[in-house]
């Protein structure tokens, strides 16, 4: 598929990749040249994102289209990726040293290597239970959830094809190693000692878990312990330090 313009196009200059810290001062920079100096040299109001817009079921492209935006790109019950979107360099999580239980991007492999071994060395093993899904794959879980408990439920509990962050190649579903009991099997997986060990400790390695406890109103999804998004460790960490869910943090900041 093709890239969106993200911010090199915003900027007139080439197609560079910048971090999350400097898109925040790149963005800054720009919205106070339009407060100060405006288009035409006068003062005007600088374009908020607005507030996070309520929980509804909608098709809209989301802004960050470009692959190599993986963590920037806002999925959820309103904004997609297209079809066809498939990011290159997936890998099996088994180079990882975990259970080839799905893949990833390989940019994902080194963190989640080092936080699967500190996992195992505090006795709390992790294991892949889902990563990587298609649009395909993601569809046809979708229908057999509408088929089995109706659409309103499956809404909660499965995103629509395009919605899923599984999409993006960056997000895993865990499950305990010592079980091929899945999470959602659990009436809170964060209670075994897997889930409160990522619980606490994932951000370290750069994921954020997506759909927090009581948060249903703001995420748009049912609480998810063991649904963590890979956003790279110096992103993970401003989440945590923000309070905010994955969804509102980059709704605020990137939107």
């Amino acid at each position: 598929m093709g890239e969106g313009p993200g911010n090199a196009a915003i900027l007139g200059g080439p197609a560079v990749h910048l971090r999350p810290a400097f898109r925040r001062c790149a963005a800054f920079l720009i919205a106070f040249s339009l407060v100060v100096f405006g288009a035409a040299g006068s003062a005007q109001v600088t374009l908020a994102a607005g507030p996070l817009p309520q929980c509804r079921y909608d098709d809209v492209l989301t802004r960050y289209t470009s692959y190599r935006d993986w963590e920037l790109t806002l999925l959820d019950t309103i904004y997609r990726v297209t079809k066809g979107y498939k990011p290159g360099g997936l890998v099996s999580t088994s180079n990882a040293g975990l259970n080839g239980g799905g893949k990833v991007r390989r940019l994902v492999i080194a963190d989640l290597r080092a936080m699967a071994r500190a996992a195992r060395n505090a006795g709390a093993p992790l294991r892949v239970v889902s990563a990587y899904r298609s649009y395909r794959t993601q569809k046809s879980l979708f229908q057999r959830e509408v088929e089995d408990y109706g659409e309103d439920r499956a809404r909660l509990s499965v995103a629509r094809p395009g919605h899923s962050e599984h999409q993006l190649g960056t997000t895993i579903d865990f499950g305990s190693a010592n079980t091929n009991k899945k999470g959602w099997h659990y009436s809170d997986w964060a209670q075994t000692p897997a889930g409160s060990w990522i619980k606490q400790n994932g951000w370290k390695y750069g994921f954020v878990m997506s759909y927090p406890k009581k948060k249903r109103s703001v995420t748009c999804y049912r609480y998810e312990p063991w649904h963590w998004r890979y956003v790279g460790p110096q992103m993970a960490a401003d989440v945590r330090a923000s309070g905010l869910t994955l969804r509102e943090y980059l709704w605020r900041n990137f939107h």
